[in-house]
Protein backbone atom coordinates (compact mmCIF):
# COMPACT_ATOMS: atom_id res chain seq x y z
CA UNK A 1 0.00 0.00 0.00
CA UNK A 2 2.90 2.34 0.71
CA UNK A 3 4.20 1.83 -2.84
CA UNK A 4 0.80 2.71 -4.24
CA UNK A 5 0.66 5.86 -2.15
CA UNK A 6 4.14 6.91 -3.28
CA UNK A 7 3.14 6.37 -6.90
CA UNK A 8 -0.02 8.44 -6.41
CA UNK A 9 1.96 11.21 -4.71
CA UNK A 10 4.56 11.33 -7.45
CA UNK A 11 1.91 11.40 -10.17
CA UNK A 12 0.05 14.20 -8.40
CA UNK A 13 3.26 16.23 -8.03
CA UNK A 14 4.18 15.87 -11.68
CA UNK A 15 0.71 16.64 -13.02
CA UNK A 16 0.55 19.82 -10.89
CA UNK A 17 3.85 21.11 -12.29
CA UNK A 18 3.58 24.68 -13.54
CA UNK A 19 5.43 24.60 -16.84
CA UNK A 20 5.22 28.34 -17.47
CA UNK A 21 6.86 29.07 -14.11
CA UNK A 22 9.71 26.67 -14.92
CA UNK A 23 10.23 28.36 -18.29
CA UNK A 24 10.33 31.84 -16.73
CA UNK A 25 12.98 30.75 -14.22
CA UNK A 26 15.15 28.77 -16.63
CA UNK A 27 18.33 30.24 -18.11
CA UNK A 28 17.89 28.10 -21.24
CA UNK A 29 14.17 27.22 -21.57
CA UNK A 30 14.67 24.87 -24.52
CA UNK A 31 17.28 22.76 -22.75
CA UNK A 32 15.17 22.82 -19.59
CA UNK A 33 12.09 21.61 -21.51
CA UNK A 34 14.11 18.87 -23.24
CA UNK A 35 15.29 17.67 -19.84
CA UNK A 36 11.76 17.85 -18.41
CA UNK A 37 10.47 15.81 -21.35
CA UNK A 38 13.10 13.15 -20.67
CA UNK A 39 12.26 13.15 -16.95
CA UNK A 40 8.52 12.96 -17.61
CA UNK A 41 8.97 10.16 -20.12
CA UNK A 42 11.07 8.18 -17.63
CA UNK A 43 8.52 8.81 -14.85
CA UNK A 44 5.69 7.72 -17.11
CA UNK A 45 7.50 4.48 -17.92
CA UNK A 46 8.06 3.83 -14.21
CA UNK A 47 4.44 4.66 -13.41
CA UNK A 48 3.19 2.40 -16.19
CA UNK A 49 5.26 -0.48 -14.85
CA UNK A 50 4.02 0.08 -11.28
CA UNK A 51 0.41 0.45 -12.40
CA UNK A 52 0.67 -2.67 -14.54
CA UNK A 53 1.90 -4.59 -11.48
CA UNK A 54 -0.94 -3.18 -9.37
CA UNK A 55 -3.50 -4.13 -12.02
CA UNK A 56 -1.95 -7.59 -12.23
CA UNK A 57 -2.33 -8.04 -8.47
CA UNK A 58 -5.94 -6.87 -8.69
CA UNK A 59 -6.73 -9.33 -11.44
CA UNK A 60 -5.14 -12.14 -9.41
CA UNK A 61 -7.30 -11.19 -6.43
CA UNK A 62 -10.40 -11.17 -8.63
CA UNK A 63 -9.41 -14.54 -10.07
CA UNK A 64 -8.91 -15.94 -6.55
CA UNK A 65 -12.34 -14.66 -5.53
CA UNK A 66 -13.91 -16.22 -8.60
CA UNK A 67 -12.27 -19.53 -7.73
CA UNK A 68 -13.45 -19.21 -4.12
CA UNK A 69 -16.99 -18.52 -5.30
CA UNK A 70 -16.80 -21.64 -7.48
CA UNK A 71 -15.52 -23.59 -4.46
CA UNK A 72 -18.46 -22.33 -2.38
CA UNK A 73 -20.88 -23.70 -4.96
CA UNK A 74 -18.90 -26.92 -5.33
CA UNK A 75 -18.78 -27.69 -1.60
CA UNK A 76 -22.41 -26.68 -1.25
CA UNK A 77 -23.30 -29.20 -3.92
CA UNK A 78 -21.20 -31.86 -2.18
CA UNK A 79 -22.86 -31.15 1.17
CA UNK A 80 -26.30 -31.42 -0.44
CA UNK A 81 -25.41 -34.68 -2.15
CA UNK A 82 -23.98 -36.19 1.05
CA UNK A 83 -27.04 -35.10 3.06
CA UNK A 84 -29.43 -36.65 0.53
CA UNK A 85 -27.44 -39.84 0.51
CA UNK A 86 -27.59 -39.95 4.29
CA UNK A 87 -31.36 -39.47 4.19
CA UNK A 88 -31.70 -42.29 1.67
CA UNK A 89 -29.58 -44.63 3.77
CA UNK A 90 -31.41 -43.73 6.97
CA UNK A 91 -34.74 -44.39 5.25
CA UNK A 92 -33.37 -47.76 4.20
CA UNK A 93 -32.50 -48.55 7.83
CA UNK A 94 -28.79 -48.10 7.36
CA UNK A 95 -28.19 -45.65 10.16
CA UNK A 96 -24.40 -46.13 10.55
CA UNK A 97 -23.81 -45.46 6.86
CA UNK A 98 -26.28 -42.57 6.98
CA UNK A 99 -24.37 -41.03 9.88
CA UNK A 100 -21.13 -41.32 7.90
CA UNK A 101 -22.62 -39.37 4.97
CA UNK A 102 -24.00 -36.77 7.37
CA UNK A 103 -20.47 -36.30 8.68
CA UNK A 104 -19.26 -35.89 5.11
CA UNK A 105 -21.98 -33.29 4.59
CA UNK A 106 -20.75 -31.42 7.66
CA UNK A 107 -17.18 -31.49 6.36
CA UNK A 108 -18.39 -30.12 3.05
CA UNK A 109 -20.38 -27.39 4.80
CA UNK A 110 -17.30 -26.37 6.80
CA UNK A 111 -15.31 -26.08 3.61
CA UNK A 112 -18.13 -24.08 2.06
CA UNK A 113 -18.16 -21.70 5.02
CA UNK A 114 -14.39 -21.30 4.80
CA UNK A 115 -14.55 -20.31 1.14
CA UNK A 116 -17.51 -18.03 1.79
CA UNK A 117 -15.35 -16.19 4.32
CA UNK A 118 -12.56 -15.90 1.73
CA UNK A 119 -15.02 -14.40 -0.74
CA UNK A 120 -16.39 -12.02 1.89
CA UNK A 121 -12.94 -10.86 2.99
CA UNK A 122 -11.78 -10.38 -0.60
CA UNK A 123 -14.65 -7.99 -1.40
CA UNK A 124 -13.37 -4.85 0.42
CA UNK A 125 -9.77 -5.51 -0.61
CA UNK A 126 -10.69 -5.83 -4.27
CA UNK A 127 -12.86 -2.70 -4.06
CA UNK A 128 -9.98 -0.75 -2.49
CA UNK A 129 -7.50 -2.03 -5.09
CA UNK A 130 -9.93 -1.16 -7.88
CA UNK A 131 -10.20 2.39 -6.58
CA UNK A 132 -6.42 2.73 -6.41
CA UNK A 133 -6.05 1.38 -9.95
CA UNK A 134 -8.57 3.93 -11.25
CA UNK A 135 -6.71 6.74 -9.51
CA UNK A 136 -3.40 5.52 -10.92
CA UNK A 137 -4.86 5.31 -14.43
CA UNK A 138 -6.27 8.83 -14.11
CA UNK A 139 -2.95 10.14 -12.82
CA UNK A 140 -1.07 8.43 -15.62
CA UNK A 141 -3.38 10.02 -18.19
CA UNK A 142 -2.68 13.38 -16.54
CA UNK A 143 1.05 12.78 -16.87
CA UNK A 144 0.70 11.91 -20.54
CA UNK A 145 -1.33 15.08 -21.14
CA UNK A 146 1.34 17.08 -19.33
CA UNK A 147 4.00 15.45 -21.49
CA UNK A 148 2.08 16.44 -24.63
CA UNK A 149 1.86 19.98 -23.24
CA UNK A 150 5.60 20.01 -22.65
CA UNK A 151 6.31 18.85 -26.19
CA UNK A 152 3.98 21.52 -27.60
CA UNK A 153 5.67 24.20 -25.48
CA UNK A 154 9.08 22.98 -26.59
CA UNK A 155 8.08 23.03 -30.29
CA UNK A 156 6.59 26.51 -29.94
CA UNK A 157 9.73 27.73 -28.20
CA UNK A 158 12.03 26.30 -30.87
CA UNK A 159 9.93 27.90 -33.63
CA UNK A 160 9.97 31.25 -31.85
CA UNK A 161 13.73 31.03 -31.31
CA UNK A 162 14.32 30.33 -35.01
CA UNK A 163 12.04 33.22 -35.99
CA UNK A 164 13.86 35.54 -33.59
CA UNK A 165 17.23 34.44 -34.99
CA UNK A 166 16.07 35.09 -38.55
CA UNK A 167 14.74 38.50 -37.56
CA UNK A 168 18.05 39.32 -35.88
CA UNK A 169 19.96 38.47 -39.06
CA UNK A 170 17.64 40.72 -41.09
CA UNK A 171 18.11 43.57 -38.63
CA UNK A 172 21.90 43.15 -38.75
CA UNK A 173 21.78 43.27 -42.56
CA UNK A 174 19.62 46.39 -42.47
CA UNK A 175 21.87 47.96 -39.86
CA UNK A 176 24.87 47.60 -42.14
CA UNK A 177 23.26 50.13 -44.53
CA UNK A 178 23.15 53.82 -43.63
CA UNK A 179 19.73 54.40 -42.11
CA UNK A 180 19.97 58.19 -42.75
CA UNK A 181 20.99 57.95 -46.45
CA UNK A 182 20.51 54.53 -48.06
CA UNK A 183 22.15 55.88 -51.27
CA UNK A 184 25.20 57.28 -49.54
CA UNK A 185 27.55 55.13 -51.60
CA UNK A 186 25.89 56.26 -54.84
CA UNK A 187 25.99 59.88 -53.68
CA UNK A 188 29.72 59.66 -53.06
CA UNK A 189 30.25 58.15 -56.50
CA UNK A 190 28.12 60.86 -58.13
CA UNK A 191 30.07 63.54 -56.28
CA UNK A 192 33.32 62.12 -57.57
CA UNK A 193 32.00 62.19 -61.14
CA UNK A 194 30.87 65.81 -60.71
CA UNK A 195 34.32 66.79 -59.48
CA UNK A 196 35.90 65.10 -62.49
CA UNK A 197 33.46 66.87 -64.80
CA UNK A 198 34.31 70.21 -63.15
CA UNK A 199 38.02 69.55 -63.57
CA UNK A 200 37.59 68.81 -67.25
CA UNK A 201 35.43 71.95 -67.67
CA UNK A 202 38.07 74.05 -65.89
CA UNK A 203 40.77 72.68 -68.10
CA UNK A 204 38.68 73.48 -71.20
CA UNK A 205 38.05 76.98 -69.90
CA UNK A 206 41.77 77.51 -69.44
CA UNK A 207 42.41 76.37 -72.98
CA UNK A 208 39.73 78.76 -74.24
CA UNK A 209 41.32 81.68 -72.36
CA UNK A 210 44.69 80.89 -73.93
CA UNK A 211 43.26 80.95 -77.46
CA UNK A 212 41.46 84.27 -76.80
CA UNK A 213 44.79 85.78 -75.66
CA UNK A 214 46.53 84.60 -78.80
CA UNK A 215 43.85 86.07 -81.04
CA UNK A 216 44.00 89.33 -79.04
CA UNK A 217 47.76 89.52 -79.58
CA UNK A 218 47.24 88.99 -83.28
CA UNK A 219 44.81 91.89 -83.36
CA UNK A 220 47.40 94.05 -81.55
CA UNK A 221 50.06 93.10 -84.12
CA UNK A 222 47.80 94.04 -87.02
CA UNK A 223 47.22 97.52 -85.50
CA UNK A 224 50.93 98.02 -85.04
CA UNK A 225 51.58 97.05 -88.64
CA UNK A 226 48.96 99.50 -89.84
CA UNK A 227 50.52 102.25 -87.73
CA UNK A 228 53.97 101.46 -89.11
CA UNK A 229 52.67 101.50 -92.67
CA UNK A 230 50.97 104.82 -92.26
CA UNK A 231 54.04 106.30 -90.63
CA UNK A 232 56.14 105.19 -93.54
CA UNK A 233 53.67 106.76 -95.96
CA UNK A 234 53.79 110.03 -94.11
CA UNK A 235 57.57 110.05 -94.23
CA UNK A 236 57.54 109.29 -97.94
CA UNK A 237 55.13 112.14 -98.63
CA UNK A 238 57.24 114.61 -96.75
CA UNK A 239 60.35 113.65 -98.66
CA UNK A 240 58.61 114.13 -102.03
Amino acid sequence: MADKQSILGRIAQLTRANINAFIDEAEDPQKMLDQMIRDYSASIREAEAAIAQTIGNLRLAEQDRTEDEAAVREWGAKATAASRKADELRAAGKAPEADRFDELAKVALKRQISFEKEVQDAGPQIAAQTEVVEKLKSGLNGMKQKLDELKTKRDQLVARAKAAEAQSRVQEAVGSISLMDPTSDLSRFEDRIRREEARVAGHAELQADSLDAQFASLEVDEVDLDVEARLAALKAGSAG
